[in-house]
């Protein structure tokens, strides 16, 4: 086998044209296995869906004869660090990690290069270090813009209705991905805000001022109370735009708790991500009114793909090695496409197999 920073960097050189557990758990597979082992660092066991993204990666590269080993950070960046190098330590052949906070990582992804492991930053871009090779997620910037353009629909602003009242949420500042989610929804949305027709009445519209620190559903819930309290005693929330069903659950509570809800206060327009089974049940309910479904499945799939290539001398394929900079490197990325659900079309999460019927009861 090549030196595999080798083959990286020679990939690179090219211009890559193939573009066109609790803190310290492991619960990897100890069978027999000819491909090495991929160590998997995760951010989070309070969400379902990076538990889904664990166990997606772990059965798939159980299926391609690969040993495993599974951390999870619990929203703790010191954790994670010390778990990544503990992973170094024993000698992994690559590294997919979706970070916690993604600027904490240089110093324990320079232990990863010096001992020759790759790296695959999976769904949330690490930043500031040379020493991240590939990137998989989804489409971000196209997450942030159907959910406004399901609110611009839902709201009827194409058709000149208005002015609606609209306050924003935005994920953990600590992520990557929130800035990609707001810059999607706000090519949209922008237009409306700055005619009046959406009008933000906390006037909290810049990035800084509406995040969510871990993506955190009770931290949403109190600020949501708080905008309530102070900007909606008589006046009316018409949308609100959330980055992910956590925190629509979240500002959910704080409306319900405001007396939203009922034949005369009706819920507004409330968006999300992720598909999370108590979201897509609120959804058919009539209470949250869409998410973005991502198959973390087909996520976790192109990650163990990618690793597979790296490992066996192959030059992963990517769909953009330019648009996603790290602040010190632009990272091969491989982008996958989000979809759109309501009380419409909820039926292709069954289709898919991502729940069955009976779950969504």
């Amino acid at each position: 086998m090549f030196n595999r920073r080798t083959v990286l960097a020679g990939a690179a050189s090219l211009g890559l044209t193939l573009s066109a557990c609790g803190k310290g758990s492991e619960n990897g597979s100890e069978d027999s296995s000819e491909g090495g082992t991929v160590g998997i660092a995760m951010p989070t066991r309070s969400s379902e869906r990076w538990l889904t993204d664990g166990k997606s990666v772990v059965d798939g590269l159980k299926a391609r004869e690969y040993k495993t080993k599974l951390v999870y950070g619990d929203d703790d960046p010191k954790a994670q660090v010390s778990q990544i190098g503990k992973l170094i330590q024993q000698g992994v052949d690559a590294l997919i990690i979706a970070a916690i906070d993604n600027k904490s990582l240089n110093g324990v992804l320079q232990q990863a290069a010096d001992a020759d492991i790759p790296v695959i930053s999976y769904d949330r871009l690490i930043l500031g270090t040379k020493n991240v090779d590939y990137y998989v997620s989804f489409d971000n910037e196209m997450v942030g813009m159907i959910q406004a353009h399901y609110i611009i629909d839902k709201l009827g602003l194409e058709d000149d209705k208005g002015p609606f009242n609209i306050e924003l949420f935005a994920g953990s500042p600590d992520d990557n991905n929130t800035k990609y989610f707001f810059d999607g929804s706000m090519t949209h949305l922008r237009p409306y805000l700055d005619s009046r027709q959406l009008v933000v009445r906390s006037g909290e519209t810049e990035l800084k001022q509406i995040t969510t620190p871990r993506w955190d559903g009770p931290t949403a819930q109190r600020r949501m109370s708080g905008l309530l309290s102070k900007w909606y005693r008589t006046e009316r929330v018409d949308a609100v735009l959330s980055p992910y069903d956590g925190i629509s659950r979240g500002v959910l509570s704080a409306l319900k708790s405001g007396g939203y809800g009922s034949g005369i206060k009706p819920l507004p327009t409330i968006t999300g991500q992720d598909a999370e089974l108590a979201s897509v049940k609120s959804i058919i309910a009539g209470q949250q009114s869409q998410t973005v479904y991502k198959d973390v499945r087909r996520l976790a799939e192109a990650a163990i793909t990618m690793v597979d290539d790296i490992l066996n001398d192959r030059v992963p394929y990517v769909d953009d090695s330019t648009g996603y900079k790290n602040g010190v490197k632009a990272v091969p990325a491989v982008l996958l496409q989000p979809t759109s659900v309501d009380k419409t079309n909820y039926d292709v999460l069954v289709t898919d197999g991502y729940f069955t019927a009976a779950e969504l009861k």
